[in-house]
């Protein structure tokens, strides 16, 4: 199990492989989804938000194999992030001017980074008569407002086509969002995000996985292309210089979750095929 970013073993706990398996199915039944030989993996939410994966054998080679991931349930606000070392005061004052000003901005970092949780942080900035739209895979981003529209993906189910986080996205743009919260780009729904906010849906907020603040730029140009719409290479860049207004990178250190880069992109030289990135915070 985990504890404060540093993994530790769970002390006289000892589940027989058949156990689990059954308990996988169970779950995934509970949840209105299957797991079993044809369908080995499992991608949901539980009741009280926390998200569980599965994969059964022959797919999970050393048998069944069971994660649950349960958020806090304590709601970081910015300031508290501030005293906790996740980020600075001087870079608080800059997000919070980011958001009120509707710069758009890509939050990058790895698994458990606490993107989502920074996210969660920045989108209490956005003025209270805005209407934003939230769209998730699995619901997590928590946001209390009035005026807010949450969306969920589905997988395919029995009986149930799949509807996509880009049939989503397309969708919204129909709702009248002032503001749109992606929980994370992972694919072709990339191009739709970037043509709504390259035609005037300013200061939305969304997560990528990256290594680095600029290959969240990387990524996210792979993930327009996996739309499949036939675009120039440096077209797609172009118009991420002129939608993505600032990166933020976190990572862990010593198990600590931290904004280690900042970086406001310029714009972008298509003679040069480079962004030019002005470096904020780094540290």
């Amino acid at each position: 199990m985990e504890r404060e970013g540093r993994l530790e073993s769970a002390p006289d706990v000892s589940i027989a492989q058949k156990v689990l398996e059954v308990a996988a199915r169970h779950i995934a039944r509970a949840l209105g989804d299957e797991i079993n030989e044809e369908s080995p993996i499992l991608d949901s939410r539980l009741p009280d938000g926390s998200r569980v994966a599965a994969i059964l054998p022959p797919c999970s080679v050393g048998g069944a194999t069971l994660t649950i991931r349960k958020f806090h349930s304590k709601r970081y606000q910015a300031g508290e992030l501030a005293r906790i070392g996740t980020l600075t005061e001087p870079m608080l004052k800059l997000f919070k001017e980011a958001v009120q000003g509707c710069q758009n901005i890509l939050i990058s970092g790895g698994t458990g980074t606490g993107k989502t949780t920074l996210l969660n942080a920045l989108a209490a900035f956005i003025p209270a008569e805005e209407r934003l739209i939230v769209i998730e895979d699995t619901s997590e981003i928590q946001i209390d407002r009035e005026n807010l529209v949450r969306f969920e993906a589905r997988r395919e189910q029995p009986g149930l086509p799949a509807v996509t986080i880009r049939d989503l996205v397309r969708a919204t743009l129909r709702h009248r969002p002032d503001r749109i919260i992606l929980g994370e780009v992972r694919g072709g729904e990339a191009f739709d995000l970037l043509q709504a906010l390259n035609t005037g849906h300013a200061g939305s907020l969304s997560t990528i996985h990256a290594n680095s603040a600029r290959q969240a730029v990387a990524r996210f140009a792979s993930c327009v292309l996996l739309s499949n719409v036939e675009l120039p290479h440096k077209a797609v860049r172009r118009d991420i210089g002129d939608a993505v207004h600032l990166l933020v990178h976190l990572a862990r250190r010593q198990g600590a979750r931290q904004v280690t880069v900042v970086l406001a992109i310029k714009g972008y030289d298509p003679d040069e095929d480079r962004y030019d990135f002005e470096t904020l915070f780094e540290r």
